[in-house]
């Protein structure tokens, strides 16, 4: 929520930038809330006419795919003692268990891992270094990095945006259903009440008080 509530402060190019930059430095291998600010982005474009969900999905998607591939080119250059640098850099993220088992996806499942490996937070930030680490071929690692890339960040854009809409609407009808419901209630509790003291306090007869 804070995240949503900053970005609402900034110009909508700003809220663009953020979330390539974010996400492309994320899928490089740099270990960043990429898919909060996605989400929240997303949820604020639903509620912000100045943001458009369209250019927003692509800017997410142009970061998540330039990301991987420079993070697939530092990965091949840099080798396994990359691995072991980021290991000492990141430990929460970089230890030899989260390598040895991101390594085994890779070798077993190869593209799919690289795109499949989008919509997992740790397979998101290795992909890219991993997949070059492994010198998976780079045509088969482009391929499976823009494809995961736009259905990931382009997907996971459209999703938030429409629930973000659909739930506004309905909160906006829930809210008249409330006020309507709270003013019966009111009108009804008074009327009771009303009534109640009517019973515990007759009016007086008429002929008596007359007498």
């Amino acid at each position: 929520m804070h995240v949503q509530e900053w970005l609402d402060t900034v110009p909508a190019a700003a809220v663009y930038a953020v979330v390539g930059l974010v996400i492309g430095l994320e899928s490089l291998g740099i270990p960043l809330p990429g898919e909060i600010i996605l989400v929240s982005a997303a949820l604020l474009s639903s509620q912000h006419g100045g943001i458009d969900p369209l250019v927003l999905g692509a800017c997410a998607s142009a970061g998540a795919v330039i990301g991987d591939s420079i993070g697939y080119a530092i990965g091949r250059k840099g080798g396994r003692p990359l691995l072991a640098w980021l290991g000492r850099k990141f430990p929460k993220h970089f230890s030899e268990g989260h390598v040895a088992t991101a390594e085994r996806s890779f070798q077993k499942w190869g593209m799919w891992a690289v795109f499949f490996g989008r919509f997992v937070a740790l397979l998101r930030i290795f992909a890219g270094p991993l997949a070059g680490v492994l010198r998976m071929p780079y045509w088969k690692f482009l391929i499976a990095n823009v494809l995961g890339g736009i259905v990931w960040a382009g997907g996971t854009t459209a999703v938030i945006y429409y629930v973000g809409v659909v739930a506004e609407d309905w909160l906006k009808r829930f809210s008249w259903l409330g006020l309507v419901v709270a003013v019966l209630i009111g009108v009804a509790s008074m009327l009771i009440v009303k009534r109640r003291a009517n019973r515990a306090h007759p009016e007086p007869d008429p002929v008596t008080a007359g007498e």
